[in-house]
């Protein structure tokens, strides 16, 4: 409507030209697309529309969820997203006190950032103790020194990987070093650790396939009753990457100039600008109204895939291995099988959708003279049940 207003004003303004020119082939492309865009949705507050909603602060009372919160792997612990780094790093620590190998390489790989050089050091790690295992009885193989050019460069300055040496059976001693006044310090492999080559394989192949620890965000499933409220949507600041009020002065300053540039913008412009916008979400939350009415909702991440949702609902039915459908506004059905992400389906920051059977069941279920039940949740989440 804004463009449509400047586009007629514009005319007014601007004289004749003898010919068309740029600047016509672009008006007429705008006013060409504005029809289209009429002709499909008559509304342009209809629902599924991308605006983005102004983010609440956080311990608002309608906020629709109190924020983006994460699952310790190693604690199991809930974690605020201001939490999860240094939280992940003290449960590593802790787990040296049992299993110095497995902490030592967890650290290794959740420490240090840089995974090229992660990488670097942990293959020339491998490549000692393949040495080893292929000549056990040379001994300069089972000794490696500190101050090696080699070793500093890529070892070194690795977080962990000296515990790793020591926890497999390495131990730093002084060597005195042949026409050299002082000794140097080498690891040197134990003749206990010697005698279990297969201990060392095997340190050797989890160090070679770990990743970094991560924690794993929290899907916060809730369950509410039917409400007319199922498509509004209050969210904290964590769901957006910009800030509170880096939003508040994007939305104004994008409201003063929408109407001078919707004129110049053509479609592909749009569909860019779109792109951008859905770039901003890191999160997204998403409901789906039940058969009954209900609600069941979770958080994802915005470049999660489609099967993801599939699957969060799947884990709520009581038959989880009847096939249904998730519908997006407008009756758009989204395929488990399609390799697209939330907001490449533009289901960012939020989105209400739909759930039903596959059309299949329905009419087996009708042919046997039955109706589906309309309650198809587990009894566990229907009792902790929520008013939107």
């Amino acid at each position: 409507m804004a463009a449509a207003a400047a586009l007629a004003r514009l005319e007014q303004k601007q004289p004749r030209a003898r010919g068309p020119t740029s600047q016509d082939s672009i008006r007429n492309q705008v006013r060409k697309e504005l029809r289209a865009e009429a002709a499909v949705s008559g509304d342009p507050e209809a629902p599924g529309s991308n605006t983005a909603p102004e983010p609440k602060e956080e311990g608002s009372a309608h906020l629709a969820v109190p924020g983006v919160y994460f699952t310790c792997p190693l604690t199991g612990a809930i974690l605020r997203k201001d939490q999860r780094d240094a939280r992940i790093r003290e449960a590593i620590l802790m787990h040296f006190s049992t299993d110095p190998v497995a902490a030592s390489i967890m650290k290794i790989h959740t420490f240090n950032k840089d995974r090229d050089r992660v990488k670097l050091g942990v293959d020339t790690i491998a490549k000692y103790l393949d040495n080893i295992h292929l000549h056990p009885e040379e001994e300069k193989y089972r000794k490696i020194k500190v101050q090696n050019k080699v070793f500093q460069e890529r070892i070194h300055c690795l977080e962990g990987t000296h515990e790793f040496f020591e926890a497999i059976g390495f131990q730093k001693v002084l060597l005195p070093i042949p026409d050299q006044e002082g000794p140097e310090e080498f690891y040197v492999l134990s003749e206990a650790a010697l005698a279990q080559p297969q201990s060392l394989e095997r340190h050797k192949e989890k160090l070679l396939s770990a990743e970094p620890v991560r924690a794993t965000l929290a899907r916060q499933r809730r369950v509410f009753r039917p409400s007319t409220l199922a498509s509004q949507f209050d969210l904290p600041a964590d769901f957006f990457n910009l800030t509170a009020e880096e939003i508040k002065r994007e939305q104004r300053l994008r409201s003063e100039a929408v109407e001078r540039l919707s004129v110049l913008r053509t479609k592909a412009m749009r569909e860019r600008e779109e792109q951008r916008e859905m770039r901003k979400y890191t999160y997204t939350l998403l409901r789906v109204r039940l058969p009954d009415g209900c609600l069941l909702q979770g958080t994802f991440y915005a470049r999660e895939r489609v099967a993801a949702l599939y699957g969060f609902v799947r884990e709520a039915l009581q038959n989880d291995w009847l096939p249904f459908e998730l519908l997006a506004s407008g009756g758009q059905k989204l395929s488990e099988d399609e390799n697209l992400a939330f907001n490449e389906c533009g289901l960012v920051p939020s989105a209400l959708l739909t759930f039903s059977w596959d059309a299949a069941v329905l009419e087996d279920i009708r042919a046997a003279g039955t109706q589906p039940d309309t309650s198809i949740l587990k009894p566990e989440l229907l009792s902790a049940i929520e008013k939107l």
